[in-house]
């Protein structure tokens, strides 16, 4: 008769704990932060930063959404924006909001360039 292995509990998933572990406790951001919102930043503020602020801050030296940097952050969105909202606080990223109104010259560009597809 063969030995089963014994059987263990499953673990708890933590990956959600963990990430709120980051923020303090923190759930609500400082700024307004939209899903398209764009952050950039340059090499120049990397040595300001701690090296958890500086991970989210290299995906950030080409402009990236918010929604971006939370799927190549593997973190969830609202921990995202909090901790987006503590580097805008610090000054380590700009933030690049888009425009109120949308450049119906622009679209309408793009639409005939589609049809002409």
């Amino acid at each position: 008769m063969q030995e089963q292995e014994p059987t263990h509990a499953p673990a708890r998933d933590s990956s959600l704990i963990r990430p709120y572990a980051r923020t303090g406790g923190r759930t609500t951001a400082r700024h307004d932060l939209r899903l398209e919102t764009l952050l950039s930043t340059d090499e120049d503020r990397l040595y300001r930063a701690t090296n958890d602020q500086a991970a989210m801050m290299r995906l950030c030296l080409q402009p990236r959404s918010v929604a971006e940097i939370s799927a190549l952050m593997k973190i969830p969105l609202g921990v995202t924006r909090v901790l987006l909202s503590d580097l805008i606080t610090l000054n380590l990223v700009a933030v690049h909001e888009p425009a109120a109104q949308p450049n119906v010259a622009l679209l309408e560009r793009v639409l005939s360039g589609l049809r002409k597809l």
